[in-house]
């Protein structure tokens, strides 16, 4: 008699237990938050000019590709950010919103993956778009600590429920859609930091991994690497660049490279369409574009691209070092593209910082770049003031053609571009506070110069965003 009560003692205490328990250990998976709050980060690496990075990082980090995606057919942009539940919380939540271009009107935000006790954004997640209209997210792990996880939505098109299909060791996650269906590009923590890749025909049967790069150097012979990917004519090529870590320590990376495939990964190549055997494993490696290490350079990857004739382009930052401040200045907007006959570099303008982030957009007459490239209000820290610049000569040539933030509070960081992206959700990104913990904010804009916040806080399942006057 003394159990049986005990047991139903427990089971009711449990119950109404866990209606008292704090939001932070409740689960939040598939349920709504009542606005678009970003993730705040920092982290710890501290140093006279601030942390290495810290702020508003909701579309952290250029790893992490796409974030969102336009689907004609819906008439709607997808997208995903890492989100918390209030402004007082560091406490990581994988959401999806969506914004209807005929009704310019955006959904309440759904949690589709909760991390419960973590709070950083190199969790955050992306989203891919299958052929059948169903919403892929793969929400990104850290080593083998916290897998990486695969979601997908129950209805096409739907951003309301979403179930795990896999959970699985990646970070950095980078989905492609190809013409036979999914190329994730993503890391693995072997060496240090290594690049690997798998496909799928579904989204549930894949392709037995395969290590792409993994180049050991320094007095622990150590190897590690960012990378950056694209593809071109429906996925008929996938390619990557990427830099190198001396020692695999990701504050000493430099040095350019590139390989791409053009039979969904079976066989890699340098953009003479040389072969070579994976993994790259040497810092002489044919697929190398610059040697950046001779010339003492750091190296941040921000975005990739090809031109209508298959050639690939890289937007990215290099400085004389990783810690923030006038030291290590200038901190170089580049680009680097195949001319057809050779690599070509440019320096288009300058930032304040290496974790600066914008985008690369290629347009029938012209090129733009948009992006934090202007000082904000906590100067030397992640982020400033959003600027666009346009080059009429496919890259050679860069004038800032507009500014688009100013007088803002606080800096503009991860400005993020859409798959398909379509006026005015062209691109978005967060702003935040890189000094001290705060509210995060998200926005997106269009190249008229038309910017809207995300409401932070919603009421109705559907509210229009709000003109923002900067």
């Amino acid at each position: 008699m003394i159990s049986r009560r005990f047991s139903i003692f427990l089971t009711v205490f449990l119950f109404f237990g866990n209606l008292l328990l704090p939001q932070d250990t409740l689960d939040l998976r598939n349920t709504k938050i009542n606005g678009y709050r970003g993730i705040w980060f920092e982290l710890n690496q501290k140093y006279a000019y601030g942390d290495k990075y810290s702020g508003g990082l909701g579309t952290y980090t250029a790893k992490h590709i796409p974030l969102a995606v336009y689907s004609p057919k819906a008439d709607k942009t997808f997208f995903v950010y890492g989100g918390t539940p209030s402004e007082d919380k560091r406490h990581l939540l994988c959401m999806i919103g969506s914004f209807d271009h005929e009704t310019l009107m955006v959904s309440k935000p759904t949690v589709v993956y909760d991390k419960m006790n973590v709070n950083d954004p190199h969790d955050n997640p992306v989203i891919y778009m299958g052929d059948d209209g169903h919403i892929w997210v793969f929400v990104s792990g850290r080593g083998t600590k916290r897998k990486g996880i695969k979601l997908r939505s129950t209805e096409p098109l739907s951003t309301e429920k979403f179930e795990i299909v896999a959970e699985e060791e990646f970070t950095y996650p980078q989905v492609w859609h190809t013409d036979t269906g999914f190329f994730h590009f993503f890391t693995k923590y072997t060496g240090v930091r290594e690049l690997y890749f798998e496909t799928s025909t579904n989204g549930t049967e894949w392709s037995p991994t395969q290590k792409l790069a993994g180049i050991p150097s320094g007095e622990n012979n150590r190897s590690g690497h960012y990378q950056v990917s694209s593809s071109f004519n429906g996925g008929k090529k996938v390619a990557t660049f990427f830099n190198r870590h001396a020692n695999g320590h990701p504050d000493a990376r430099t040095d350019l490279y590139y390989l791409q495939s053009e039979d969904n990964g079976k066989t890699w190549a340098t953009v003479q369409r040389d072969t070579l055997l994976l993994p790259v494993h040497t810092i002489n490696s044919p697929a190398r574009v610059i040697d950046y290490d001779s010339k003492k350079k750091n190296v941040y990857l921000k975005d990739m691209r090809f031109d209508q004739n298959g050639h690939p382009i890289l937007l990215y930052i290099t400085s004389n070092g990783h810690e923030p401040g006038p030291k290590n200045g200038p901190y170089e907007w580049r680009i680097t593209k195949w001319t057809g006959q050779n690599w070509e570099t440019t320096v288009v303008g300058s930032s304040d910082h290496n974790y600066d982030m914008g985008s690369l957009y290629l347009e029938k007459d012209n090129w733009k770049i948009v992006g934090p490239t202007e000082s904000g209000a906590q100067k030397y820290g992640t982020g400033g003031e959003i600027a666009v610049w346009i080059s009429k000569d496919e890259g050679k040539h860069w004038k800032k053609e507009k500014q688009i933030t100013s007088s803002s509070p606080w800096n503009h960081s991860y400005v993020r571009r859409p798959i398909g992206a379509k006026a005015p959700f062209q691109f978005f990104w967060a702003n935040g506070d890189p000094q001290k913990f705060g509210k995060s904010e998200l926005f997106f804009g269009d190249f008229n110069g038309t910017i809207y916040k995300l409401p932070y806080a919603m009421k109705a399942n559907t509210e229009k965003p709000i003109r923002f006057h900067n």
